[in-house]
């Protein structure tokens, strides 16, 4: 279960950082290229998460495997899922880019099972997983031409990116003794010079920096990058990874009442009804297992018990 009082606000507060970020994406496509807006919102989000880091009496890690995992997990929560988002809002509306990256929960479940992470699966979270992915289905439509279109393939790309960082986080980073706000640190350090590496193919285009431009990138960079991965590696580090994936549940929802609210965008009864169906299947993947009932246990929780922590 998710935890107490200080655990369930910034679950809130990162919902709406990043729920509100499709939007702020789809706004500055308009001045901006996708390669870009990766890098603008890996420098400020870096600028942010470092200045937080020295802030709390922290300091990056000397330790250049510590670096080297981070920049591996750079690759895949950050240089890669933030260009490919880009990509993909140029043709998919924000709304809809929200309701596929609902799905990193489902493709992170299956990424545990393959790598016997997790061997939770049960009858329950075995439909909920099926359900979860035809939802997706439905949203994507086979049946009609195109496939709602290549962008909508990309995002679902960003989306499993998204699960394979957060499996890959937590099996090489637990135990390091690296500060959370460190490690999301170091992890935007190294997705800037990772994503910078592409200006030369994707970043050269002409820019059109209107205040709408530049509002969108500076909240997206500060706020949706900076202070929303220092948030989700608190929650990374206090609940793991499948309680602080839970936060994903709230995304689409923030994402489609943005889209239609600012933007004017208008979802289907098909697009509505995917979003429920994989809202549906994630939360049922995410019921805990009961455990067994055996003597030892009854008799451990029969003893006294620590208070539960509200921070």
């Amino acid at each position: 279960m998710v935890g107490g009082r200080g655990t369930l606000i910034r679950m809130g507060l990162l919902a709406l950082m990043w729920g509100s970020s499709f939007l702020w994406i789809e706004i500055a496509l308009t001045g901006l290229s996708p390669v870009q807006i990766s890098v603008a919102r890996c420098v400020l989000g870096a600028l942010v998460l470092v200045g937080l880091c020295y802030a709390a009496g922290k300091r990056l890690p000397r330790d250049w495997r510590a670096w080297g995992h981070m920049t591996l997990a750079a690759v895949f929560a950050n240089a890669l899922p933030f260009t490919l988002f880009a990509v993909g809002q140029q043709t998919v509306d924000s709304g809809v880019a929200g309701v596929i990256n609902a799905t990193t929960p489902l493709w992170q479940l299956v990424i545990g099972l393959m790598l016997g992470t997790d061997r939770g699966m049960g009858g329950i979270r075995l439909l909920g997983l099926l359900l979860g992915f035809g939802g997706t289905l439905l949203i994507f439509a086979p049946w009609n031409a195109g496939l709602m279109g290549w962008g909508a393939l990309v995002i679902l790309a960003a989306a499993i990116s998204y699960a394979v960082a957060y499996a890959y986080i937590d099996r090489t980073m637990k135990g390091r003794g690296v500060a959370p706000i460190a490690m999301s640190a170091t992890q935007l350090v190294s997705a800037t010079w990772l994503v910078a590496l592409a200006l030369p193919v994707g970043g050269l285009q002409p820019v059109s920096l209107t205040w709408q431009v530049i509002l969108a990138i500076a909240v997206l960079g500060v706020f949706g990058t900076g202070f929303a991965f220092a948030l989700f590696y608190r929650l990374l580090s206090d609940e793991g990874p499948t309680n602080a994936s839970v936060v994903g549940y709230l995304l689409p929802v923030v994402s489609v009442l943005l889209g239609a609210i600012f933007l004017g965008e208008d979802l289907n009864l098909r697009i509505i009804a995917g979003m429920i169906i994989v809202l549906a299947g994630v939360a049922m993947t995410r019921i805990p297992r009961r455990p067994p009932t055996t003597p030892a246990v009854l008799a451990a929780e029969d003893e006294p018990r620590a208070p539960a922590r509200l921070d």
